[in-house]
């Protein structure tokens, strides 16, 4: 596996491959982890958003899974997590946990002191769920009903 913080424009294509291919997310959120690609592709580091990308060995050119991170605006130190995803045949073998412990290194290098990261309180997203918390990640708010009705949101946060 080669690792990668710099976005390609191929990777527009490639992110939407991996989130789609999780089942996870619906068609608007898929669209919305491509736009933060772009977003990053026309305005750099202005943009506020960084990556972690894990690329298959021998350069094939193929994505396993990423992250995307960025400084939360109007804070000291606060950094959200907003997306990771993997490869489903790639899930369970720790690729998550080094993406998102690479990416909490290198936001602690640029100054953060806390992660946060959302997510949705279905039953879908239960190992999801148990995944943050394994990651040292705890409940700092459910906000009920914040997606639809029924469908809560739940933010974890960690302290770096």
């Amino acid at each position: 596996m080669r690792w990668r913080t710099s976005v390609q424009a191929s990777d527009a294509r490639a992110v939407e491959v991996v989130v789609k291919a999780t089942g996870f997310f619906s068609s608007e959120e898929v669209l919305v982890a491509v736009e933060l690609v772009d977003e990053t592709l026309t305005h750099g580091d202005a943009s506020g958003y960084d990556f972690v990308f894990a690329d298959a060995p021998g350069g094939e050119g193929k994505l396993l899974g990423y992250t995307c991170y960025g400084p939360i605006p109007a804070t000291e130190s606060s950094y959200d997590l907003y997306w990771i995803a993997v490869s489903p045949d790639h899930q369970g073998r720790g690729l998550g946990a080094n993406l998102i412990r690479e990416s909490e290194r290198l936001a602690s290098m640029a100054g953060a002191t806390q992660m946060f990261v959302e997510t949705s309180g279905r039953n879908q997203y239960r190992p999801t769920r148990s995944f943050y918390e394994r990651m040292g990640y705890t409940t700092a708010a459910v906000l009920q009903d914040f997606y639809a009705p029924g469908d809560d949101k739940v933010i974890y946060v960690r302290k770096l």
